[in-house]
């Protein structure tokens, strides 16, 4: 991480309207840990432009139906036991997703950790569902506190979670949650507050899937689910190359120099 992106190498591409020269990312060198700063930026990057690119292709075949977008929490739990309480959390989404009051027939589903004042850790699930378009008059309507009872339930806890249900107003596009669905797993704030911390919590996250997506949604947004293999993103295949403009980071100074 230390070194991380370090040197960045852009091209010089004309803009296709106004035909000045402009900067593209074509490598740089990326130490591909997951709570990088820089790093869980460009794959956040990479997840939302996928998600821009396929979430119009959902809203065409199903342009009946509506979106809703929900955000489950546990209580705070010591970050020695992070990984533990993710494993029940999952278990409980499943279960949630398996009950017949479930109304989404698609869902996206983002993870994300956040630090209690006392070192805790916080975490909690960012989701969107699709759902049919009669919900909100049916009888399957689930009301904020029935949302609360079947998450506590899925949980198997003795209190009442913390819960937040909001419905995307009729004629809006679900694009607009995507930042918020796909932001960093975990604020740049909490990693650099406490190193003891911030190096517990890689080892309890080692491996664990921040993204997933299930039902209707899941072929669409299957690509969602992998780690983006480039950091750089791709590239159009009539793209016209003008050189080359490299920067490195020069410590003393906290920003980029052009080298040759």
């Amino acid at each position: 991480m230390t070194f991380c992106s370090e040197l960045l190498d852009f091209k010089l591409i004309p803009d296709q309207s106004s035909g000045e020269l402009k900067l593209k990312l074509s490598s740089a060198r990326f130490c591909r840990v997951r709570h990088c700063p820089v790093c869980q930026w460009r794959r956040s990057l990479m997840w939302k432009a996928k998600a821009y690119k396929i979430l119009p292709n959902v809203v065409n075949d199903y342009p009946k139906y509506r979106w809703l977008f929900l955000t489950l929490t546990q209580r705070n739990c010591p970050i020695t036991e992070l990984k533990e309480n993710l494993t029940l959390m999952n278990k409980a989404w499943q279960r949630l997703t398996q009950r017949k009051k479930f109304p989404a027939v698609g869902w996206i589903r983002s993870t994300e950790v956040t630090r209690g004042k006392d070192g805790s850790a916080h975490p909690h699930f960012h989701c969107l569902l699709l759902v049919p378009s009669n919900y909100f008059s049916g009888k399957g309507y689930i009301k904020q506190d029935e949302w609360c009872q079947l998450w506590q339930k899925s949980l198997k806890v003795d209190y009442k979670p913390i819960l937040d249900v909001q419905a995307i107003k009729q004629g809006k596009q679900p694009m607009q949650l995507v930042p918020e669905l796909l932001k960093y797993c975990v604020k740049e704030s909490d990693l650099v507050a406490d190193q003891h911390w911030f190096l517990e919590l890689t080892r309890q996250m080692h491996r664990v899937r921040c993204v997933a997506t299930g039902g209707a949604l899941k072929g669409y947004l299957k690509a969602l689910e992998e780690e983006p293999e480039d950091l750089i993103g791709e590239s159009d295949e009539d793209e016209v190359d003008e050189g080359h403009l490299r920067f490195g980071w020069k410590r003393k100074e906290r920003r980029y120099r052009m080298v040759e």
